[in-house]
């Protein structure tokens, strides 16, 4: 018999992000992770022991929540999938403007209609990045903010690049240049009988390069690059009233999946909570993603 008070998670999708969103939740006393799920895989992966691994949801009994530990191009039909079934989602798409925009409204059209919740953008950044940002704009109403990321690799931009034909393998490391603009190294495995040329256009065409100066580096090796430090600082600048020159940091350095899977991870326990409908980070209670009381909420962090 089952605990009802727990809540009923599966991780689906079995990479960096959800081998670690797996060890975070089972540190939660409020969860419990019912299944892991990812078609591709072909056997059990070693150290899930009694956690059971299977191909496709309905495998699974009474799942509540889905972490959606996939990459971002794969969120909108997983999340409507698993959305059309009543289960809620928690994803870590990590574009901003209007392609996340238009998957919230699909999102929430979808939720409404089979009586489920999704939580967007509910990683890093976006996700906990975005609730700072917000907090510096209620602080400083009128002015401008940067978001400097880096030095360190992106997965969001590694996976993009690996996705191209003829790459092996691929590693995004992104340095910040100050004022929110940035420099993408892409470092490229390739295939033997990869086009290089090919994959260089195709990774300048793509959104998660196009803005920012990109250079692509053909190497032998990746383990040079490959390491899931990474970091941001957050700057605004402006106005609070009429009173000029208020400033606000946020600095941040840290293990990329380690904690964008926690972020996700409190916002699967956050989504249970919620209505039917889409939702980011910055539309639910702060409260909505803790594990605590009103009291302790109250005494420790009040």
């Amino acid at each position: 018999m089952t605990n009802s008070k727990l809540i009923r998670a599966a991780v689906v999708g079995y990479g960096n992000i959800g081998r670690y969103a797996v060890e975070a939740m089972l540190q939660e006393k409020d969860f419990e992770l019912v299944g892991v799920i990812d078609p591709f895989i072909k056997e059990p992966p070693a150290g899930l022991g009694h956690i059971p691994f299977v191909k496709d949801v309905a495998d699974l009994i009474d799942v509540q929540v889905a972490l959606l530990c996939i990459p971002t191009r794969m969120v909108l039909k997983t999340g409507l999938e698993y959305l059309s079934k009543g289960i809620c989602t928690a994803d870590i798409f990590d574009l901003h403007g209007e392609e996340l925009l238009n998957m919230y409204k699909a999102f929430d059209q979808c939720a409404k209609a089979h009586g489920s919740a999704s939580l967007s953008a509910a990683g890093w950044d976006p996700g906990a990045d975005s609730v700072v940002r917000a907090l510096m704009k209620v602080m400083i109403p009128n002015g401008i903010t940067y978001t400097n990321y880096g030095p360190g690799m992106s997965m969001g931009h590694s996976v993009a690049a690996k996705s191209k034909p003829g790459v092996k393998d691929a590693v995004s490391l992104t340095f910040p240049k100050g004022s929110g603009i940035h420099r993408r190294m892409v470092y490229i495995l390739m295939e033997p009988d990869g086009d290089r040329a090919a994959v260089e256009k195709a990774i300048m065409d793509d959104s998660y390069f196009s803005h920012d100066e990109t250079h692509v580096l053909f190497v032998e090796s990746l383990e040079d690059a490959r390491d899931f430090g990474h970091g941001s600082l957050i700057e605004r600048k402006g106005r609070a009233g009429i009173h000029s020159n208020q400033r606000a940091s946020f600095h941040t350095e840290l293990n990329n999946p380690a904690v964008t899977s926690q972020v996700l991870v409190a916002s699967a326990r956050a989504i249970a909570k919620q209505r039917p409908g889409a939702y980011t980070m910055n539309q639910v209670p702060m409260a909505d993603f803790l594990d605590l009381s009103t009291e302790e909420m109250i005494l420790s962090l009040i």
